[in-house]
């Protein structure tokens, strides 16, 4: 019976615009038929993965995301001493291992980048670098699939792979389901853009020149209450880390941890916004999974926004629970207003569901 880990937070942000559309404004969604703003499950994982959780308690066990094994490669060849034609042909064969290589521009015929993201685990890295050792050494390899056989995994130690899945374009026998679904966080109160208009001053010309500025823009913003749904797969986590139930837990601990701090970085020097997740409900249990975005169809109102939200998550989350049941087994909440609850507590709720 699979085991699913369901977060639900309530994140204060003040004016700012971390998440760009492609005219630099915030990210919008029209729900209830009322404007939100909105942040993408795209740059929210991206954020996750940034986090210092990730990146100082996850050591060793995240993955590379990059279009870059090529020049990578063949810049550690050539820093052995391998010869520039050599370090590019090896370079080349290897990285073909985990998808096409695009034409070589003119000006640059020495340089080759894939044509898609790879998500490259530190294993699979470090086995290509094998790979190309090899070949160097001139030893007898395998040709096509069962080359790829001898870099590509299909489980194994990074974490953010196994949360977050992968997929391999030419090779989907190695593609990742990911183990963790993360939503659109959107603002559970009606919320219009807003532009700032601004000027910058050039220190050097003086008033008697000209008394105008020396520059002039304008860029969006917003703030609001974010509601941000994520569900863990339990299972299919520990599947993809290859049965590494302890690494698990980690990983289940460092996202309990990420997911209340992290943010997409748009702009954070010109708003320096660095929220905190105000309000936290981790579920566990192997119930058919449900997010609670309903609760906020009908835009909430008030004062207080934040306390509004959350009353409205509760009181959607215990409606849901009247129909249909119990769609946990337990959970376990923080709220900083009502001084409930830690963050080490949700971390720990969430890292001990790995043992059921």
């Amino acid at each position: 019976m699979t085991t699913f880990v369901q977060f639900h937070l309530l994140t204060a942000y003040p004016p700012s615009n971390p998440n760009r559309d492609d005219q630099g404004r915030p990210k919008q969604a029209l729900m209830g038929g009322a404007p939100r703003l909105r942040l993408s499950s795209q740059s929210i994982k991206r954020a996750v993965r940034e986090c210092s959780y990730f990146a100082n308690d996850l050591a060793g066990n995240t993955g590379t995301r990059t279009k870059r094994l090529f020049e990578k490669l063949k810049e550690k060849l050539l820093g052995d001493g391998v010869t520039d034609k050599s370090a590019h042909d090896i370079a080349e064969a290897v990285a073909k291992i985990f998808g096409k290589l695009e034409a070589p521009k003119k000006a640059e015929p020495e340089k080759l980048m894939a044509t898609t993201l790879a998500f490259i685990s530190p294993d699979e890295w470090r086995l290509a670098e094998e790979l190309a050792a090899k070949m160097l050494a001139g030893e007898e390899l395998p040709k096509d699939k069962d080359l790829k056989k001898l870099v590509l995994r299909r489980a194994d130690g990074a974490v953010d792979i196994a949360m977050f899945g992968r997929m391999l374009a030419d090779d989907p026998d190695y593609n990742r389901d990911a183990a963790v679904q993360v939503g659109h966080a959107i603002t559970t109160h009606r919320v219009l853009a807003e532009d700032d208009w601004f000027a910058a001053v050039d220190d050097l010309k003086t008033r008697d020149e000209d008394a105008g500025a020396g520059h002039l823009g304008e860029t969006g913003f917003g703030s609001g209450v974010y509601y941000l749904y994520v569900c863990v797969n339990v299972d299919l986590l520990v599947e993809n880390l290859a049965g590494d139930r302890e690494l698990a837990k980690r990983g289940m601990d460092s996202l309990a941890r990420a997911l209340a701090i992290a943010t997409p970085t748009g702009k954070q020097n010109s708003f320096a916004h660095h929220p905190r997740a105000g309000f936290i409900r981790v579920e566990k249990g192997p119930q058919q999974p449900r997010d609670l975005t309903g609760a906020f169809f009908t835009p909430v109102s008030g004062n207080d926004l934040l306390k509004a939200s959350k009353d409205a998550l509760d009181a959607t989350a215990a409606q849901i629970d009247r129909a249909y049941g119990a769609c946990c087994d337990a959970h376990e909440t923080m709220d900083i207003v009502a001084q409930v609850g830690s963050l080490d507590q949700i971390a720990a709720f969430a890292a001990g569901a790995v043992d059921g």
